[in-house]
């Protein structure tokens, strides 16, 4: 019992200190109205889709079950809640990854699907660390699954870096969108 109550507590303290985590740097926004981390949550429930009983102990929109928590095994997340719980995560993972400025929000994402460990050791990381922008390469090599390269994770990686890099370079730049050849 006081776990579960030093976790709430901590939960709630967490979510105070995350309100404005994807916002571009030194730029508040109220929670819900930056539009990249709204396109961020879209594009994580394009691809996550809302998951099954068999797909557990993956609940919501790809939320890995933690010890301790209490999800149904039996009866799918609801979209509303799903909704909630993958914000939550999002915004854990962000804050995680907040000295890096406007870049927490894709670290945050890359997150939501290999682990804040993994993207902590990664070159996208490293890059973004040391001020290297040229990240394109990186970010899309984290496109397999048990040491195989799977398309559908690869056009998710290809969207991401599309909307969550490129776009926001752009939108912090002011420099207009060029078509990209494919």
């Amino acid at each position: 019992m006081r776990k579960l109550l030093l976790g709430i507590i901590v939960v709630l303290l967490g979510g105070l200190f995350l309100m404005n985590v994807p916002a571009p740097a030194d730029e508040p926004v109220a929670p819900g109205s930056d539009p990249m981390y709204e396109k961020a949550v879209e594009i994580i429930k394009k691809y996550e889709t809302l998951h099954q009983p068999r797909h557990y102990p993956l609940v919501g929109y790809g939320h890995l079950v933690q010890r301790g928590e209490r999800y149904s095994r039996s009866k799918a997340m609801g979209e509303k809640e799903a909704d909630a719980l993958l914000r939550k995560d999002l915004n854990t993972f962000c804050s995680i990854f907040r000295d890096m400025g406007r870049d927490s929000l894709i670290l945050g994402v890359l997150a939501y699907n290999i682990g804040p460990a993994n993207v902590k050791k990664s070159q996208v990381y490293r890059k973004l660390a040391a001020g290297d922008r040229d990240i394109e390469q990186a970010y899309l090599a984290h496109c397999r699954y048990r040491g195989k390269a799977l398309s559908g994770l690869k056009k998710r990686r290809v969207e991401e870096y599309n909307v969550l890099f490129v776009g926001d370079t752009l939108r912090a730049t002011g420099d207009r969108v060029q078509p990209r050849g494919e």
